[in-house]
């Protein structure tokens, strides 16, 4: 998978997400919430991450929330600084709009910590991105920053 590059100065507006669904900055003690939800949907690896993340103060995890349900989380810094993910939607929650939504969300507040750009490492669903908020494939990223971590 390839890195992309996403020009925060130039991010579109965000999109409605639907009525009931609120998107908002995580706060210390929901880690343990958002690291197993994380684990449980995706992996240990992605857990980890957001533990970093959520180290940070004020956290830099945004999560989707309805009716008190942790429906899906998007993280930043977490691998390196300036990184966007990871980013998990439930799947009983897909196809809602709450993807879009956090990651907009979160690559506006990565927009109002300063950065100027961010990257998307090993993004997955490149066209989505290249939809949703313009970004663009990083020549010769592959396997970037994750190539040799510990597994």
């Amino acid at each position: 998978m390839t890195d992309m590059l996403v020009p925060l100065y130039k991010l579109p507006p965000a999109k409605p997400v639907a009525e009931g669904i609120v998107i908002r900055r995580a706060i210390g003690p929901e880690m343990h919430v958002v690291c197993d939800f994380a684990e449980k949907h995706f992996s240990r690896n992605w857990a980890s991450e957001c533990a970093v993340a959520m180290a940070a103060q004020p956290a830099n995890v945004l999560v989707a929330v309805e009716d008190g349900e942790l429906l899906g989380f998007a993280c930043y810094d977490a691998t390196a600084k300036g990184f966007f993910g990871p980013t998990g939607v439930d799947e009983a929650a897909r196809g809602r709009g709450v993807g879009a939504a956090l990651l907009m969300a979160t690559l506006q507040a990565m927009r109002d910590a300063g950065y100027v750009y961010g990257v998307i490492g090993s993004a997955g669903p490149i066209d989505f991105y290249k939809s949703q908020c313009g970004a663009i494939e990083i020549p010769d990223s592959t396997p970037g920053i994750y190539g040799d971590m510990l597994r």
